[in-house]
């Protein structure tokens, strides 16, 4: 008997199964069960070894303090940093930090529910990359321990970016399982909370309308609106008008001092309306580009709707007016699956990661880090279009034409 098991074990670990287990994705659940154990060791590690560093938490308490305080008036709720800029639904998550942390005080208590958040995250996000079968298991190593901007994003500073980011995750996996209505729900909660998340919104429109039907895509955009107005209610009865050009402000100004992607660009350039409006054009024909020669023509399957997605998010943040480092977090765990829908050698793919996490991790940004990473995204969508896997053929336009 044990001489069988041993045989069977030494068969398991032969040199196919070990090529195996690193490079097919089939196979990616072992490295995912080992890198989740590994990032709760990490995250551990760094809330008890490395300094924790005050951005934004404590304006985040002000905000709600002054909700606690009975103040649901939008216009005057501010922090340290300045007013509260962020939809309804950011009130209430952090509200109840503000309890559970002791008011605010107890950062540590903080540091850990975000890890929790983190390896939740990786939960959903492993998932998701489970379903695609596209991204290698040695691939995952560069997406959980080897990034320190991410983890302190999420345990050192305790920013509500990877909190949206949580939902979008949460709904891009029911989208996944073919449950349109929940993940539509958890989608706009997710936008509630910061409405970076519109980003992703063209390109689910798109497949709400083909997977769905006009009839029902009106239904379910109803099931996006619906809980901004149900979350609002108390800020809208107090000011409609200043909840809602305070919470979805898009002309907010940013500072130059805390860009990553616009260092190469004097001030006063990044400042300039009309260099604003350029890039706001230039966003929305690139995303026409995309839809006309790629979404339209392509039926969206669960692989392809997954890269719509994602590509269309990239999209948004490659000509973003300005990229702060919390940003970083918007398209990082998808970097890999975009990455992994190329056709570019193995070492391309990883250089292309390490230079973006180099560019993010330059503080302050410079002339050259900004460059690069324009670069890189410029790179990610030029190979995105020409990929054989999402460039119809005429075969394919024929089968999933739209009406």
């Amino acid at each position: 008997m044990a001489a069988s098991m041993w045989k069977n074990m030494r068969n398991f670990v032969s040199r196919k199964n070990l090529y195996r287990l690193v490079f097919d994705p089939q196979l990616a659940i072992f490295s995912m069960f080992v890198l989740l154990i590994a990032e709760l060791v990490v995250n551990i590690l760094v809330i008890k070894k490395i300094k924790y560093t005050e951005i934004d938490w404590t304006a985040y308490m002000q905000e709600v303090e002054g909700v606690v305080n009975g103040t649901y008036d939008y216009t005057r709720l501010k922090g340290d940093t300045g007013p509260l800029v962020y939809p309804a639904g950011f009130v209430y998550i952090y509200l109840a930090l503000y309890y559970i942390t002791s008011y605010g005080h107890n950062v540590r208590l903080g540091q850990y529910l975000f890890a929790g958040l983190y390896m939740l995250s990786l939960i959903v996000l492993f998932d998701i990359y489970r379903k695609t079968k596209r991204v290698p298991p040695y691939a995952f190593i560069f997406m959980c321990c080897a990034s320190y901007r991410i983890h302190s994003i999420y345990v050192l500073r305790l920013f509500n970016d990877p909190v949206a980011m949580f939902f979008m995750y949460l709904a891009v996996d029911c989208f996944l399982r073919d449950r349109w209505g929940l993940g539509c729900l958890i989608y706009s909660l997710g936008v509630s909370i910061k409405m970076n998340l519109l980003l992703f919104s063209p390109a689910l429109l798109m497949l709400l309308m083909v997977r769905l039907g006009t009839l029902k895509t009106i239904w379910h955009l109803t099931i996006c609106a619906a809980p901004q107005v149900a979350l609002a209610i108390p800020f809208l009865l107090e000011n409609p008008l200043g909840y809602i050009v305070r919470s979805f402000n898009f002309g907010r100004q940013f500072f130059y001092v805390w860009t990553v992607n616009w260092r190469l660009i004097p001030e006063d350039i990044f400042l300039n309306k009309y260099f604003q409006t350029t890039l706001l054009l230039s966003h929305v024909a690139v995303l026409v580009l995309f839809l006309v020669f790629k979404w339209r023509r392509l039926y969206p399957d669960i692989r392809f709707g997954l890269w719509m997605r994602e590509s269309a998010n990239l999209i948004g943040m490659s000509f973003s007016r300005s990229l702060h480092y919390q940003f970083y977090v918007w398209y990082f765990h998808t970097l890999h699956y975009l990455l992994w829908s190329t056709t570019q050698p193995q070492i391309v793919k990883l250089l292309i990661l390490g230079v973006i996490e180099l560019c993010w991790n330059t503080y302050p940004s410079t002339v050259i880090s900004s460059s690069l990473l324009h670069l890189c995204h410029a790179f990610m969508l030029l190979t995105l279009w020409f990929s054989p896997d999402y460039t119809p053929t005429d075969k394919t336009v024929k089968a999933t034409k739209i009406s």
